[in-house]
């Protein structure tokens, strides 16, 4: 029997959980605090040990410490909690796995990645990792889910009504983001809830990493300009000059990018690669990736943004909820093998997804707030169509991803529209 908790919701990524447990002896599933990471795992496991649980003077890190084997032993699948508290376990699960050669023996979660220093093995063909993020529309509630990401593969999607969501609604699933235990907060419940998780970044999650003590003043300036450069494609000297410009902080190359390498081990950023298709071309396509937090909620939580501010900048929103979207196309293209890419070159023209399938199979997405904006989203796409046909790797479909709209349909160019509250 295993220990799901009561009143959990399914997440997309269980299936995959399952189908790596009869792959691999251990799954290690990894991503930010507070995205679900235990309770999913609690729906596979058969045992558990909570590495950080404060019962007996922390005795379960103590004895991993002293012992791995002394926490390792239950039944399979076993989950161990919090594992990089104590990063010899992972040696001492790979030995296991090697031991008795079965599958499916552990489940490890992680919220940060550890120093190294003593992991003898990289864990390759034992391990398998997945990466959890924070729960999309679909998972929540929010998305009817009613328009299957892989439909936009298909020569055309069923119109069907769809209701309406308002710019309140859209603003508020921003400023709550896709955190299991913000479901049905209060606006600002959900900010509070936020900005003191960036708070604990700042005064202690940095320092946990490495052991070693970093500026916060600048560690905020730098926070706040990832908000203010969500959803673009902003260079880590771009990043530099911001600070200076509009908080009087300057770093050198080498702490930006020590302290964005801090930022991923944390699981706080999670950036959109470039697109780059198997083609010779005279056209270049910029390699830059797309800057992004984790979840949209911590940019605006970097930006002490309100909902008040953001309904009055839909300038600033439409970056915003660029990032919403883009968050759950990755979750929803993973979930079929695909993986997510933005397209730029240097002529200018740019879709700001890309989902690729496994069979080389891509679409070209835009994204945009209203209605009003389809028709010139679409006139790129199909821009970006003749230049790819030309080039010998065209996409095998258009879309634009809508968010206050009233319905899904194909257009009679063939771009398909699909609300992301249909989008699942």
């Amino acid at each position: 029997m295993n220990l799901t908790k009561k009143g959990y919701k399914q997440r997309y990524i269980d299936d995959k959980v399952d189908e790596y447990l009869e792959i691999f002896g251990a799954v290690a599933v990894e991503g930010p605090k507070w995205c679900g990471k235990t309770w999913t795992s609690l729906n596979h496991a058969k045992s558990v040990c909570f590495i950080t649980d404060p019962q007996g003077n922390f005795q379960n890190r103590t004895l991993a410490e002293l012992s791995p084997d002394l926490v390792l032993d239950g039944d399979s699948p076993r989950l161990i909690d919090e594992w990089q508290e104590v990063p010899s376990l992972w040696d001492a699960i790979r030995f296991k796995v090697d031991q008795s050669g079965k599958k499916g023996q552990f489940l490890l979660t992680g919220s940060a990645t550890p120093n190294h220093k003593g992991i003898l093995h990289s864990g390759t063909g034992r391990f398998g990792l997945l990466r959890m993020r924070t729960m999309s529309l679909a998972e929540t509630g929010d998305s009817t889910g009613e328009v299957p990401l892989a439909s936009l593969f298909d020569k055309e999607i069923k119109p069907r009504a769809i209701a309406e969501p308002s710019l309140r609604e859209l603003v508020y699933y921003c400023v709550r983001g896709g955190w299991p235990g913000a479901l049905g907060a209060s606006e600002t419940a959900a900010m509070n809830m936020t900005k003191s998780y960036l708070e604990a970044v700042i005064a202690d999650d940095m320092f946990k990493v490495d052991g070693i003590k970093r500026d916060e003043r600048k560690v905020r300036s730098l926070l706040h300009s990832l908000g203010r450069n969500e959803s673009t494609i902003a260079s880590n000297a771009t990043l530099n000059k911001d600070m200076a410009a509009l908080d009087e902080v300057e770093l050198d190359k080498n702490t930006i990018s020590d302290y964005l390498s801090i930022f991923e081990r944390l699981f706080l950023i999670d950036d959109q690669l470039a697109f780059s298709p198997s083609i010779r071309s005279s056209r270049r396509l910029l390699k830059s990736p797309k800057r992004h937090f984790a979840d949209v909620s911590l940019a605006v939580a970097a930006l002490s943004a309100t909902p008040e501010i953001l309904y009055n900048d839909l300038e600033t929103f439409g970056f915003l909820f660029e990032a919403l979207c883009e968050h759950d196309l990755r979750i929803y293209a993973e979930k079929i093998g695909g993986k997510l890419y933005h397209f730029r070159d240097n002529r200018g023209h740019e879709a700001d997804a890309v989902i690729e399938l496994p069979d080389g199979r891509w679409s070209a997405l835009e994204i945009k707030l209203g209605a009003s904006q389809i028709d010139k989203a679409a006139e790129e796409l199909l821009e970006i169509k003749r230049i790819m046909t030309d080039e010998g790797r065209p996409p095998h479909s258009l879309g634009v991803i809508c968010g206050i709209t009233k319905a899904a349909y194909t257009r009679p160019d063939g771009v398909h529209v699909i609300p992301i509250t249909a989008l699942g």
